[in-house]
């Protein structure tokens, strides 16, 4: 067995950014971009108006300060006659100043006698509410660098100046591999011997949670050929696979086994943590002709509940985040424990707990197989592998999960 140092260090050596991809703007929210993207026009694209009003010139203003009212732009008019010594024009928030105006008088700061404009604004300055040509962007100018994370503001920018597609390093196609004879698909009755199957049902919501949705969900006996078959397809068809079970040392145990046997080469198998103890990692060399990727990454969870969640977000998460090139969304933090809690040494502990702000408490029902207090955690509590006793008030390291 090696350390949960050791095990969390190999992870991230072997996990990989994903070949860039060009996708629709509409695809890529969440992502991150692969380039640096240049505007390809002014932003505005002309004077713009920031307010409902009246545009005029502002030196023509100061000299004659009687101006007649010649017609309105609205905003989308494609009017480009000028305005003429003397006059202003009724305009709208957005519209295209004509050319000849300058500066914009809000309505509210206005009143007409028959066709003039009587401005009443003691602080008009030239210029005023207008959002002058290029003054958001000029073409040619960086719009967002490369690494810049797509969030909904920085898709709509791409948007405004007129990106329709982006290189993006895209989210890995996951397939998940349930074994076990003794699982059955819940809303089907029990037979004696057998058990719900739940793991790749928390497996594909954490997934979706991080913005994962091209996931195969399979199911293999307890049979060396068939665990060997389907992990065969399943590292064709995804970048990633994740089996539930099957990875301890009993009779029916053939992920190790399968995992060689399809030319995956083991990093680790077993860590000195509980729960998730039988964790597998292993990796295979991508063909050739999958230009960009390295390696596609296999592992196996082990087959209790709590285990799998527990791997997931301490191994899995941090794996898939920087293969999308992003950060992990644990956050780790330390806090004083509610209540003394005793272990044995030799093995971190990973307990379920709850952080309120202030304390942390690790929960009940800590054994691999129970989810009830999972369901409830908000966070993982880490006692490392020497440590025997942690008495009420002690600092402890939490892990916020990223949800």
């Amino acid at each position: 067995m090696i350390s949960v140092a050791e095990a969390k260090q190999k992870v991230l050596q072997h996990a990989t950014n994903l070949p860039p991809a060009r996708m629709r703007l509409l695809q890529v929210a969440g992502m991150v971009l692969a380039e640096d993207v240049y505007s390809p026009i002014n932003i505005p694209p002309f004077d713009q108006s920031s307010m409902d009003g009246y545009a005029f010139s502002f030196e023509d203003w100061k000299a004659n300060k009687s101006l007649k009212i010649k017609g309105e732009m609205a905003a989308g008019s494609n009017d480009v006659a000028g305005l003429s010594s003397g006059k202003a024009i009724r305009i709208f928030t957005g519209a295209a100043l004509p050319p000849g105006a300058d500066t914009v008088v809000m309505q509210e700061k206005t009143k007409t006698r028959y066709d003039s404009l009587v401005i009443e604004d003691d602080n008009l300055l030239k210029g005023l509410n207008v959002r002058v040509k290029g003054s958001e962007i000029r073409v040619g100018d960086l719009a967002l660098a490369k690494d810049t994370l797509l969030t909904p503001a920085a898709v709509g920018f791409l948007a405004g100046v007129g990106i329709t597609e982006v290189l993006v390093y895209p989210y890995p196609s996951v397939s998940i591999i349930v074994t076990g004879n003794e699982l059955q698909t819940p809303g089907q009755p029990l037979l004696q011997g057998q058990v719900y199957e739940s793991n790749s049902f928390s497996l594909q919501a954490a997934l979706k949670q991080l913005h994962i949705t091209q996931i195969k969900v399979d199911n293999a006996e307890d049979t060396l050929e068939k665990v060997r078959q389907v992990l065969k397809d399943a590292l064709q068809q995804s970048d990633i696979v994740f089996l539930t079970g099957g990875v301890s040392v009993g009779d029916y145990d053939f992920v190790a086994t399968a995992a060689a046997e399809n030319g995956v080469e083991k990093i680790f198998h077993k860590i000195k943590q509980r729960p998730g103890r039988p964790l597998y990692f292993g990796k295979k060399a991508c063909p050739n002709e999958v230009i960009g990727q390295e390696s596609k990454l296999v592992f196996g969870l082990p087959g209790n509940p709590a285990s799998v969640l527990t791997c997931f977000y301490e191994y899995v998460e941090p794996a898939l985040k920087k293969m999308i090139k992003q950060k992990t969304g644990m956050q780790i933090m330390h806090s004083p424990l509610a209540k003394p809690f005793k272990k044995v040494t030799g093995l971190t502990h990973f307990l379920k707990g709850f952080y309120d702000g202030k304390t942390v408490m690790a929960l009940h029902a800590q054994e691999s197989y129970r989810l009830s207090s999972f369901a409830k955690a908000n966070c993982l509590i880490k006692i490392d592998e020497e440590k025997t006793v942690c008495e009420e008030g002690e600092l402890v390291e939490i892990h916020l999960l990223p949800f």
